[in-house]
C-alpha cells in the first residue's frame, strides 16, 4: 500500500500529486483561483488548502448544491468554506439560463469570459474539474521516481501498481512517468513496471477518451474491469461491504472511489496468476467525503453497521 493519504494533514492523496505544481513554482502573480466540480469533491477541499496557504482567493463553480447540504454543512463543502472558499451554484446565477447544457468547465470559462469581475485573466489560476490539466503531472512525476525507487530497493523483478480512476489524470500521467523514467534510468529490462487502472465514472471508452486528452495512446495505463457497470456516487451494497471489509485492515479509505477498486482488484487477482505482493494499491486520500457518505451508506443499510 503507498499510503499517499499520510503526505500532509491538510493536503494529500493524490490531490496533492496533482497540485503539487502549484507550490513548487512561482505564481506570486496569481491572486485568485477559479476552479469548478462538485460541491463534495476532494478536490474543492484540496484548493481551498492551497489557496488559503498562499493567500489566494477562491472561486468554486458547482452545478448544484443539495438543500440538505446547504442546510447541513458538512465534510469537503464545509471545511472549505472555512478555509474561506466561495462555492458558486450556476444555477442561481443571473446567465443560468445560458449556462444549460454546458460542461462545467464550459461553463466556468463562459462566466470568467464574461463577468468583469475577473478582468485581469493574468492573476487567474484556472483548475478544470478534478485537476484535469497537464500541471498535475509534475507532482506525478514525484510520486512515480518515489515508486520506482522502492522498487529498486525491494529488489522487485515485477510490479503492478493499481488504482482507481475518475477523470484517469493520475493513472495516465503516472504510467508515462512510469516508462519515460525507466527508459531513462535503464531500468526496463531490470523492473517490469505496469500500472493498471479500473474506471468509477461512465466506463472505459469514457476512460480512454480521458486519457487521449492527456498522453499519447502508447503511455494508456491497462484498464481492468470485473464486468459490473457502477455509476459513480450510487450506493451500493458491494461496495459497502467491500469498504468494511478492507477498513478492517486498520487503514480508513475513502467510499466514492476504493470500493470500487478494490472489487475490481479482487476479481483481477483471482482471475489471472498474479500474486498480490506483487501489486502495489496507491491510496488517493480523501476520506474527508466519508463524513457526508458514510451517513447515506449508514441511513439505506442502517441494518448492517
Amino acid at each position: 500500500m503507498k499510503r499517499d493519504d499520510l503526505l500532509h494533514a491538510d493536503f494529500g492523496g493524490n490531490k496533492a500529486r496533482k497540485f503539487y505544481h502549484f507550490l513548487h513554482h512561482d505564481y506570486s502573480h496569481v491572486t485568485q483561483i477559479v476552479a469548478s466540480g462538485s460541491a463534495q469533491a476532494n478536490s474543492l477541499y484540496s484548493l481551498s488548502v492551497l489557496a488559503k496557504q498562499q493567500g489566494w482567493k477562491f472561486d468554486y463553480y458547482v452545478s448544484h448544491i443539495s438543500e440538505f447540504l446547504l442546510q447541513h454543512p458538512q465534510g469537503n463543502y464545509a471545511a472549505a468554506i472555512q478555509n474561506g472558499a466561495n462555492i458558486i451554484d450556476v444555477r442561481h446565477l443571473t446567465d443560468a439560463k445560458n449556462l444549460e447544457g454546458m460542461h462545467l468547465d464550459d461553463a466556468m470559462q463562459h462566466i470568467v469570459s464574461s463577468d468583469p469581475s475577473y478582468a485581469d485573466k493574468k492573476q487567474l489560476l484556472f483548475i478544470p474539474e478534478g485537476g484535469r490539466c497537464e500541471y498535475a503531472e509534475t507532482g506525478i512525476a514525484q510520486l512515480a521516481s518515489e515508486i520506482i525507487q522502492w522498487a529498486q530497493d525491494q529488489q522487485k523483478k515485477q510490479l503492478k501498481i493499481f488504482l482507481p480512476s475518475g477523470t484517469g489524470t493520475t493513472a495516465a500521467y503516472l504510467n508515462k512517468q512510469i516508462i519515460q523514467q525507466q527508459a531513462k534510468l535503464l531500468l526496463m529490462d531490470v523492473i517490469a513496471i505496469e500500472v493498471l487502472t479500473c474506471s468509477t465514472v461512465g466506463g472505459d471508452e469514457y476512460l480512454r477518451q480521458q486519457f487521449s486528452q492527456l498522453v499519447d495512446e502508447v503511455y494508456f495505463p491497462n484498464i481492468i474491469n470485473d464486468g459490473h457497470k457502477y455509476h459513480f456516487g450510487k450506493l451500493s451494497r458491494r461496495c459497502f461491504d467491500m469498504w468494511n471489509t478492507v477498513c478492517q485492515s486498520g487503514i480508513e479509505f475513502e467510499l466514492l472511489y476504493d470500493p470500487v477498486g478494490f472489487l475490481v482488484l479482487q476479481h483481477y487477482l483471482n482471475s489471472n496468476t498474479v500474486s498480490a505482493t506483487d501489486i502495489l494499491y496507491i491510496h488517493q486520500g480523501g476520506v474527508l467525503g466519508n463524513k457526508t457518505m458514510l451517513p447515506r451508506y449508514q441511513r439505506k443499510f442502517l441494518h448492517t453497521v
